[in-house]
């Protein structure tokens, strides 16, 4: 099994799909649970209090990691290959559509955006938040108890620097996600004429669904901060 992972282009690419399944799986949840601090900061709170530094947390944000590196290093190997077999052509499709053209032939250029983005959700949240818990801490750099989270998103949304950033993240993660949902289901075979339509409207409302959700969380705290 750990051949066919390993050294199979199908096995590779299931791998891509399994680990991709489940971070969009995790975005939901993510996004969910974003929207909470529009209705509420102390519910937000309470729910940033509940997952914090508890063991089933840092198990679950190690595995995240873990998913992560795994998909960006399966998706490195599969374009160098890709490059080798067929020059430019980087994800095998069996429907040329010339509305992902472009998604489709720049997946690791987009991963590499939406990791970058990673990268600097995590110096803003995670490290003022369930790190500092992890050092021992009682409060952030900002004067903040890492379990306020609502207080650290108004923070971080005040600056329209950070709003620009994140737009830009969201909108290279909604083109990842949009081609990447309906491959992930082309690889185990199901993008035929009957499902790729369908394949295709689900990843839309998947993706756009996960970014607005996320955005409308950046937005709305830069316009009270106003």
């Amino acid at each position: 099994m750990s051949c066919f992972l390993c050294n199979s282009s199908l096995g590779k690419k299931l791998v891509m799909s399994v680990t991709g399944c489940a971070l969009v799986l995790f975005l939901l949840f993510h996004m969910s649970m974003n929207l909470v601090a529009l209705i509420s900061a102390e519910a937000y709170n309470a729910v940033c209090a509940f997952l914090g530094a508890n063991w089933y947390a840092v198990v679950a944000t190690v595995g995240l990691a873990a998913l992560v590196v795994l998909h960006f290093v399966y998706a490195l190997i599969l374009t160098i290959d890709n490059y080798r077999a067929r020059g430019k052509q980087r994800y095998a499709v069996t429907v040329n559509e010339p509305g992902v053209e472009w998604a489709s032939k720049n997946m690791l250029l987009l991963g590499v955006i939406v990791v970058l983005g990673l990268l600097l959700h995590l110096c803003h949240f995670w490290s003022k938040m369930m790190f500092v818990e992890l050092m021992g801490q009682h409060e952030n750099a900002l004067g903040l108890a890492p379990t306020d989270g609502a207080a650290l998103i108004e923070y971080t949304f005040s600056n329209p620097i950070n709003v620009v950033l994140y737009i830009v993240w969201l909108a290279a993660l909604w083109l990842h996600l949009n081609h990447g949902v309906w491959s992930m289901f082309q690889t185990v075979g199901w993008a035929n004429d009957i499902w790729y339509p369908r394949l295709k409207c689900a990843a839309k409302v998947v993706s756009t669904l996960v970014i607005l959700g996320f955005a409308a969380v950046v937005v709305a705290f830069f316009v009270c901060s106003l």
